[in-house]
């Protein structure tokens, strides 16, 4: 016979462990709380935008043309923008304490399909540092272009901002995953210690393991009473002896 399990059944394993899996809960999200708000470093983020705008200085209008020509240009230019023809000037100019790779680790470029339009976002633990790096990398890039692609048609649209709040950790996000993990958790414990407690507690698990039915049930004694009974048995033992004599 195979062994099936009710829903009353699962019911009453995790009303049981309850108290357990209520446990590992909390301390997950205690755990999540101390390590988001005291260990984890708070990081900043902070965007500029850059447009490319100007087909070349013998046109005196655009035309389809032109702006096809400047959405195709912007992916060539998210990859100078990231370059190290462009970041080491601004290495320099600021005297940042770090590499062309950590800085470009720092970065992220991204923009719209079909757009003339990209954004430079910038990552840093000091919000001040993020919005000065994404400043000096725009026009940085501004400056170079014209010599690294003989044409003037960028132009900075939005200078990055000061951030006001950090982007991570999120705290809120973090504890609201750890109490899904740690409910998670709490329950496949709760159903193996379940699985691997094999005692014998009632006449029921007697018969899903015998596979027999329960002829009677022989109840249980305490102290008070058996000292009751014993008693009692004296007291009878005295009147028989009594009559008999």
């Amino acid at each position: 016979m195979e062994d099936t399990i009710s829903l009353k059944e699962l019911v009453q394993v995790l009303r049981k462990r309850l108290s357990m899996i209520a446990l590992i809960t909390l301390g997950a999200m205690i755990v999540t709380a101390i390590v988001t708000y005291f260990v984890m470093t708070p990081v900043y983020e902070s965007s500029t935008q850059i447009l490319v705008n100007k087909a070349s200085d013998d046109q005196s209008m655009y035309t389809t043309n032109a702006v096809q020509t400047n959405v195709q240009l912007v992916n060539t230019y998210n990859v100078i923008i990231k370059s190290p023809s462009i970041l080491d000037k601004v290495i320099d100019e600021l005297k940042l304490n770090m590499t062309t790779d950590e800085l470009n680790d720092k970065i992220e470029v991204s923009t719209e399909q079909n757009s003339q339009v990209f954004t430079l976002t910038v990552k840093d633990t000091n919000p001040y540092m993020a919005a000065k790096i994404a400043n000096k990398i725009g026009g940085v890039f501004k400056k170079e272009v014209k010599n690294i692609m003989k044409v003037d048609n960028v132009t900075v649209i939005s200078k990055a901002q000061v951030p006001t709040g950090p982007v991570s950790p999120k705290p809120f996000l973090n504890i609201a995953i750890a109490l899904v993990v740690g409910l998670m958790v709490g329950v496949g414990i709760a159903f193996l210690l379940e699985y691997l407690d094999n005692t014998i507690k009632d006449e029921q698990d007697i018969e899903q393991m015998l596979e027999l039915p329960v002829l009677g049930v022989i109840g249980q004694i305490d102290d008070q009473e058996l000292n009751g009974l014993n008693r009692a048995g004296k007291k009878t033992k005295r009147k028989v002896e009594t009559v008999g004599a």
